[in-house]
């Protein structure tokens, strides 16, 4: 499976446009399509999710029983500002200007790649955000790893039944 890595110190220009980074979109075309989803991120940051893996985590929150409060709510949450992003010939996206409000984001930003998606923060929060390192980072390994015995399996060659990857 296709892996994002990497930080990025980067501006957004007037417009709200953002050039990617070349070893980003070199990572990105590991996904096969330069068509991207951006949205809100769990905390006040950006996600830009390839189309590919936004349809897969989509197809995962369609499932939910939309009956029950909670799933509803977080449904209508996930979605909330969702927006198709495609690059113009200059390898920029044009952020909405409600998820750069939401985000805080002013001119410079942080670009992280974190596994199958990117997060995209205003610097000053990013930076604020890990200088916040657990007391015991160690303690923290030992309990999250716990969780995981065997590597998951492949979403991008086992997708959910009807769902069809580009």
């Amino acid at each position: 499976m296709p892996q994002l890595l990497g930080e990025y110190d980067c501006k957004i220009d007037a417009k709200g446009r953002l050039r990617l980074p070349a070893a980003l979109l070199k990572q990105l075309q590991a996904f096969g399509s330069s068509n991207y989803v951006i949205n809100r991120g769990m905390t006040p940051y950006l996600t830009l999710f390839p189309k590919t893996v936004w349809e897969y985590e989509s197809a995962k929150v369609n499932a939910l029983n939309g009956y029950i409060e909670k799933n509803q709510a977080f449904k209508r949450y996930f979605y909330r500002g969702a927006t198709p992003l495609e690059p113009d010939s200059a390898d920029r996206i044009l952020l909405p200007k409600s998820l750069i409000e939401y985000a805080g984001i002013k001119k410079s930003i942080i670009i992280q790649g974190m596994d199958d998606r990117v997060e995209i923060w205003d610097k000053e929060a990013y930076l604020n955000d890990i200088s916040q390192e657990p007391a015991d980072f160690r303690k923290l390994a030992e309990e999250t790893w716990t969780s995981v015995l065997t590597p998951p399996p492949n979403p991008y060659n086992n997708p959910p039944p009807g769902h069809v990857l580009p």
